[in-house]
């Protein structure tokens, strides 16, 4: 007796261009929303919980971009003054990816990993929010760990699924599971979209802190 196996026939190029463009206006939001978070100074951190940061490695590129971004605005602008429609084009352009890289920056300092009475919340910048239950971790400890450039976020070894959201190619804290779990990371698969991992491992800025938060409940 054979198995029906059916593959689900691949998005056509409509259906994929609507989901571009759905995630890109899921972006925008959460920059602006990520901005209005810093300003009114309301990290994204439940009840409860703690939040423990993860932005030192990448906090000074974050800035220097920044810096630049808003010194290549009146630069631009000088260089193309004398025509006014690509004066407006490249003026809207230069406002627009200052305001995108203060929204990233937003998002490192207003949505930081939690540990609370749900479990862990890992996340990484703007899209990146896993829940991982107090019933589906195992145990939690300090593993130190740097990986090659361009390692990809999900790897596979020895029949281990690893989840790794690294700052500058490390991660300082390597969460175990109780058995495989499904989490859902942004973008489609392979890359993301629905995943089953076997562990997760994150860089916390603080780990005497993230242990000490970890350890009030298991």
């Amino acid at each position: 007796m054979t198995a029906d196996v059916r593959r689900a026939p691949a998005p056509s190029v409509a259906r994929r261009a609507g989901r571009f463009a759905l995630r890109a206006l899921r972006l925008e939001l959460r920059i602006y929303a990520s901005i209005g978070r810093l300003i009114t100074r309301r990290p994204a951190i439940a009840r409860g919980a703690a939040g423990f940061g993860y932005h030192a490695p990448v906090i000074t590129i974050l800035w220097i971009f920044i810096v630049l971004s808003a010194v290549e605005i009146p630069i631009l602008d000088l260089i193309v003054h004398r025509w006014p429609v690509v004066r407006i084009i490249v003026l809207i352009a230069g406002i627009w990816g200052l305001t995108w890289m203060i929204g990233l920056l937003a998002a490192y300092l207003m949505r930081p990993h939690t540990v609370g009475p749900e479990g862990i919340r890992v996340r990484e910048g703007l899209e990146t929010d896993v829940l991982l239950a107090w019933d589906d971790i195992a145990s939690v400890a300090r593993a130190r760990r740097i990986d090659e450039p361009r390692t990809p976020k999900v790897t596979e070894a020895d029949g281990t699924r690893t989840l790794s959201l690294r700052m500058q190619n490390e991660t300082a804290v390597l969460i175990e599971l109780e058995r495989p779990t499904l989490v859902r990371l942004p973008g489609s698969a392979p890359k993301g979209g629905e995943q089953v991992v076997d562990e997760v491992r994150i860089w916390v800025d603080d780990v005497d802190g993230f242990m000490a938060a970890v350890r009030r409940h298991i």
